[in-house]
């Protein structure tokens, strides 16, 4: 198997089978003592990890100010 130049790899169609991956799924790499494994996710597992950042930000601006900020140069 032959890395990308973007770090894309093809999964192996028996692979995708066996562990039901189908386009749109959401998969992550869990490492263990050096070895990685691929874990098939449900998306709100994905957005419960910043569920705990949600609604602590504390500036009072609208997003068209925050982007001008971020675009200021």
């Amino acid at each position: 198997m032959r890395v990308t130049v973007k770090g894309q790899v093809t999964i192996p169609r028996n692979v995708r089978e066996t562990l039901g991956i189908t386009p749109q799924t959401e998969i992550q790499f869990i490492e263990d003592n050096g070895k990685f494994y691929i874990v098939k996710t449900s998306s709100s597992e994905i957005k419960g990890r910043f569920k705990k950042l949600r609604g602590i930000a504390t500036a009072k601006m609208s997003t068209s100010e925050i982007l001008a900020l971020t675009r200021e140069t």
